[in-house]
Order: C-alpha cells, then sequence, then structure tokens
C-alpha cells in the first residue's frame, strides 16, 4: 500500500476547476462521471492548519466511501478548491460550483471565516445549493435553510471549558485575545458565560502576543483561556516560555494540538484544547473506522481537525444515500432541509428545533513532556 502524506494530497487538491465539470447538463445528475461533491478549503497561513487535517479527514472518508461502492454503486467526484480567505478567491470559489451543475453539494468547507462567506454568498446569490458540515465556529452567524452545521460552535466550546474550570473550584480566569476582532467577537458572550459560572475574568489583548506572553504579572491568572488560532498561540507561549510562574492555556478548537507539539510550543505550559468531535482515542464505531482508514491511505497521525473533515463527510453520504430519484441540486437540499437524526457510528446530529445539529464538546491536552492526552 502506497502511502499518501500530506503535501501530496494537497497537490492534489490544486487540480480545481475541471472543464469537464460543465458537460453535465443544468437540473441532471452526474451519471457517467458519478456525483461531485466540492469542499472549499482556505489555505491561508491563519487557517492551513485547521484546512489541511480537515482535508485530509474528508479526502480519507470520500475514497472510503468509494471503495465501498459510492452512493448506491455511484462513485462521489470529490473535489478541493482552495482559497487564500479573501473575499474575492471565495467569490470565485462560488461562482465556479454555482457554473458546475455536476456538483451537488458544498461539502466539509473550512476554515471559519471562509465556511462564514459561503454561506453568506450562497444567499446573496440565492443560488439553491446544500452546504453541509462547515467548519463553522461562529455561533452568531444567521443560519438559513441551506447552511447545515453539525459541530459545536466556540461559544459552545467556551461554555464547556469554563464549566469544567469552574468544577475544578477555579474562580478567576485570564482571557487572552489574539487580536481585537476575536475580542469583539467573543468578549461579551464570554462575559455573559462567566458570570453564569460565577468566573471573574480578566482580559488581556496586544499587538505583540509574545511580548504580551512575557508581561504577564505573578497578578495574572494562572490559567488562561485563549481564543485565537495556531500561529497567534505558538507567538504567545513563546513569551510565556520566560515566565516563571506556571501557567496552563485553555484553547478552543481551532487549535491544533499536533502542530503546536511539533513545533515545542508547551514546553513549560500545558495547553488544554476543546474540540466537538469525539477524542481520537474513543472507541467509538466512528473513530475506529477513521483511525483504520486514516493509517491505511495516509501517512498522518489521527487529529481532532481531521476526525472532524471525516465525520462531514460522513454526515453527508448518509444524507445523499438515503435520496431516493436522481441525485440532483434541488433534491439533495430538500434532504438535507428535513434534518433527520442520524447516529454516525457514535456521533449524534440531531438539530431538534435548532439550526445546528450537535453541541457535543470534549477536551485534549499537550503536556509538557510532549504527549497530547485525550
Amino acid at each position: 500500500m502506497q502511502y499518501i502524506t500530506r503535501r501530496t494530497a494537497l497537490a492534489a487538491a490544486a487540480a480545481i476547476a475541471c472543464p469537464a465539470w460543465a458537460s453535465a447538463q443544468p437540473g441532471k445528475a452526474a451519471s457517467g462521471r458519478g456525483i461531485t461533491v466540492v469542499q472549499i478549503v482556505d489555505t491561508s497561513a491563519a487557517q492551513q492548519d485547521v484546512s489541511k487535517d480537515f482535508l485530509i479527514g474528508s479526502r480519507a472518508a470520500w475514497q472510503d466511501i468509494n471503495a465501498r461502492g459510492g452512493v448506491r454503486g455511484r462513485p462521489i467526484q470529490h473535489m478541493a478548491i482552495e482559497v487564500d480567505g479573501s473575499a474575492a478567491s471565495v467569490r470565485a470559489a462560488v461562482a465556479s460550483v454555482r457554473d458546475n451543475p455536476a456538483c451537488v453539494v458544498l461539502s466539509g468547507c473550512a476554515g471559519d471565516l471562509v465556511a462564514t462567506q459561503i454561506a453568506a454568498q450562497l444567499r446573496e446569490e440565492r443560488l439553491p445549493l446544500a452546504h453541509a458540515a462547515p467548519w463553522l465556529q461562529h455561533s452568531g452567524l444567521d443560519l438559513d435553510d441551506q447552511t447545515f452545521p453539525i459541530f459545536a460552535p466556540r461559544e459552545e466550546q467556551i461554555a464547556h471549558a469554563l464549566k469544567s474550570l469552574s468544577a475544578l473550584s477555579v474562580r478567576e480566569l485570564g482571557v487572552v485575545f489574539a487580536n481585537d476582532s476575536e475580542y469583539m467577537a467573543h468578549q461579551e458572550d464570554l462575559a455573559r458565560s462567566a458570570a453564569a459560572l460565577g468566573l471573574k475574568l480578566q482580559d488581556f489583548r496586544g499587538a505583540n502576543l509574545s511580548r504580551l506572553g512575557q508581561q504577564l504579572t505573578q497578578a495574572t491568572p494562572a490559567i488562561l483561556l485563549f481564543v485565537g488560532g495556531t500561529p497567534e498561540l505558538v507567538q504567545f507561549t513563546q513569551g510565556l516560555e520566560r515566565q516563571s510562574r506556571q501557567r496552563y492555556v485553555v484553547a478552543l478548537a481551532d487549535v491544533n494540538l499536533q502542530t503546536l507539539q511539533q513545533m515545542g510550543a508547551a514546553r513549560n505550559t500545558p495547553i488544554i484544547a476543546t474540540q466537538p468531535v469525539p477524542l481520537v482515542t474513543s472507541s467509538q464505531s466512528i473513530v475506529r473506522n477513521y483511525r483504520d482508514v486514516l493509517a491505511r491511505l495516509f501517512d498522518e497521525p489521527p487529529a481532532p481537525l481531521s476526525l472532524a473533515g471525516f465525520i462531514s463527510a460522513r454526515y453527508t453520504f448518509e444524507v445523499l444515500n438515503g435520496i431516493e430519484g436522481n441525485l440532483t441540486r434541488a433534491a439533495t437540499l430538500a434532504a438535507f432541509q428535513r434534518r433527520d437524526t442520524l447516529d454516525l457510528g457514535g456521533f449524534r446530529v440531531s438539530y431538534e428545533g435548532r439550526r445546528r445539529g450537535a453541541a457535543f464538546v470534549t477536551q485534549s491536552m499537550l503536556t509538557v513532556d510532549g504527549r497530547v492526552i485525550g
């Protein structure tokens, strides 16, 4: 078996806009070449760690699905479109999807900013296309009837982290915002959640995160909630390395513990990260299947973000597999709009009158000796 490295997988993702896509007729399912599923991923510096892992998990799932017969014997043509995170690149990606009638669904679009932009673009263009299982972490978005998130957003993760800390009798918590936009987006929700749990917060933000980490004093809380991505957290922990006081950092799901591990970012600072998927060591059948498929097809260690990509593809497949008749865009969108409850091998998607399919959150920890626990 020839393993596929991350670099090889991402190079393959560059084969994006294929002229043959346009040969299918509007309103008809792509019959000869199978069914096209498009995944738009943000490979900008701020989001590449999220998107690369998410894409690898999705690719693993679709390859396994096709090896098992695809959707009722028809293969899935999984296409990835890379964007740089800018509004212009997202508009161009959505336009290419709009002009490709063979595409019946967008699935597993990542990261958060791009997923948010796609949702807005689909609504603006009134493009009747299902936007399934995106990595949509921002819970303030006004969701419509064509975007179907299945992962708990940041606010659910924050509430989980704060509840866990309050259970440990922590009464004071520092909150480090990676930038002003993160502060504006989440400060009010954080303050509200903290007040409900009886926690006192100290806010920190600065243009230079490394310097901010160095400038913390003995009066600063020992436990810090970090709101931002992996590159920003690396900068912040570089500053913390010079602190004499032991700190604990709690981060959210956009932070990649495996990348931090590779960079030696937690040499003196344990880091705990929330994740809206089961632990990658779980015995749940979907996680066991994920580990087995990943080991067979990719030279990559299990990671929460690639597990999320795997789950997003499996959710999309289950909905597609339940559609009777032709797999058109309209039929696919209608199937997602039913928001049926699905058990994906232990990961339960259940909207129950909400616009999101799950509020499930777990946590993992990167220890000072470089191990990921949980």
